[in-house]
């Protein structure tokens, strides 16, 4: 079984659950899975079987869009819903000030990595020190903001205001962070009720399966050229496919810088990188 899934994970299961259900599914342990999405998010979750494990890296996009229901006055240690409450304060702003911040968060910014992430300082992630109560300054990295819109009515409720917003982002944001700081620009506090990937590159919820239609076998695997459409497809004669399998540096035979190269019976072999001195390489050996 070789390909690529593209699952509408649900909430309540980690990325790596879904990877063990998968493995089951095929009876196969060459799954992976490409942008880890946490339990109390839903939607798309990129997973490569077999030989597409090998391009995973070309799977992972830099852009990514999600929509996010926040509410605003009260933040957790987790930054979200299933975490426990740290701050509270009424907040007072107004629909065009929720707007106008928003808008203000556009293009690129330094973002603080949350306490509860996998991110490494001094060699141990960052959620060991948070369950172990452990003070540790986590580091901020640039992010950037594609787009960002509130796409929902602003519900004024007794301590605190709840809206959605859709957002496009850069590889690496955290939504949790990005709602924190929105709240921070509004002089108030913010968590993350519900979220869901909507996109990540090229793969969009409305062709994801869930898992009961994959236990139902309502599905279809991309092949790894359906799953890179953005790279050149370039078909190879009997003497340069013995070539390529031996992984030979050859004389540059395409233009673009990456080649997804197939043989005459449309089987994908391996994907070639120009080299910039007129020869290309191997990138990603896929058939071998």
């Amino acid at each position: 079984m070789n390909g690529v899934l593209v699952v509408d994970k649900p909430k309540g299961l980690t990325s790596r659950d879904v990877v063990n259900i998968i493995c089951k599914k095929f009876n196969t342990k060459k799954v992976g899975h490409t942008g880890t999405l946490d339990p109390i998010a839903e939607g798309v979750l990129v997973v490569p079987i077999g030989r597409a494990l090998k391009i995973s890296e070309l799977l992972t996009s830099e852009r990514k869009e999600y929509i996010a229901r926040v509410i605003l006055g009260y933040e957790t240690d987790m930054l979200d819903i299933t975490g426990t409450e740290t701050k509270r304060n009424m907040p007072t702003c107004t629909k065009e000030e929720i707007i106008n911040v928003l808008n203000s968060f556009i293009g690129k910014y330094n973002q603080k990595v949350p306490m509860y992430s996998a991110v490494k300082v001094g060699g141990r992630k960052l959620y060991e020190y948070a369950r172990q109560g452990i003070e540790v300054n986590p580091p901020s990295k640039e992010v950037e903001i594609y787009s960002l819109e509130l796409i929902s009515d602003i519900i004024y409720m007794e301590d605190c205001i709840e809206f959605s917003i859709k957002c496009e982002v850069s590889k690496g944001t955290y939504i949790r962070s990005l709602i924190r700081d929105i709240a921070y620009k509004l002089n108030t506090y913010g968590t993350m009720k519900e979220l869901i990937r909507t996109k990540q590159g090229n793969f969009s919820i409305d062709n994801s399966y869930t898992l009961e239609q994959i236990e139902n076998n309502e599905y279809k695997l991309l092949t790894i050229k359906e799953a890179l459409p953005n790279i050149k497809v370039t078909k190879i004669d009997d003497e340069l496919l013995k070539k390529v399998k031996n992984g030979m540096v050859l004389d540059s035979f395409f233009k673009e810088e990456l080649s997804l190269l197939i043989d005459k019976n449309n089987n994908e072999i391996a994907i070639y990188k120009r080299d910039g001195t007129g020869k290309v390489k191997p990138y990603k050996m896929i058939e071998v």
